[in-house]
């Protein structure tokens, strides 16, 4: 009899701990994460905190990836300079060699990050899907979460709002 009682109390738990393990999604606020470079360097989301960031989880398997590769090279070449920040963290799952194999065959100018252990997917949510990006604000809220292919038009458009809203908080005029 007192199993079954439990029962209820266990499930509401096991959701209470689910939601504070994504607190930050929930928030609106992007996870303090610390990033590994393939380079060897690591990169703290929160020091680029004043400019828009665009996180990109992806895998070397993951067709829309590639696909997607030269449109993302195109709008990073396009807007780094005017304060874009563009991180692709490969998923877990990939293995690090076949990452930096692809990464340095397809000239990825931007930083990617391994997640050997999971704890970034983890903290913006246990990501599984790929390729799923997030675009994070200057003042470090997630401005935007896309799943699949993303509609690169309209992600120009958002990513030049927040730079544009960034230049006229910094004094600035592009």
């Amino acid at each position: 009899m007192r199993v079954r009682s439990t029962i209820p109390w266990l499930t509401a738990a096991v959701l209470v701990i689910a939601a504070a393990g994504s607190w930050y999604w929930y928030a609106g606020r992007a996870p303090d994460v610390t990033f590994s470079i393939i380079d060897g360097r690591r990169i703290r989301l929160e020091d680029l905190r004043g400019r828009p960031v665009m996180i990109r989880f992806w895998a070397t398997t993951c067709s829309v990836c590639r696909k997607e590769l030269p449109q993302l090279t195109a709008l990073y070449d396009d807007l780094h300079l005017q304060g874009l920040a563009l991180i692709a963290v490969a998923m877990p799952y990939d293995p690090p060699n076949r990452v930096l194999e692809t990464a340095h065959r397809e000239e990825i100018p931007y930083p990617v990050a391994l997640d050997v252990m999971g704890r970034t997917t983890a903290a913006f949510g246990d990501v599984s899907l790929t390729p799923t990006t997030f675009l994070v604000a200057p003042d470090g809220r997630i401005a935007a979460r896309y799943i699949g292919a993303v509609d690169f038009r309209k992600l120009r458009q958002r990513i030049e709002t927040l730079l544009e809203q960034q230049s006229q908080k910094s004094g600035y005029k592009s």
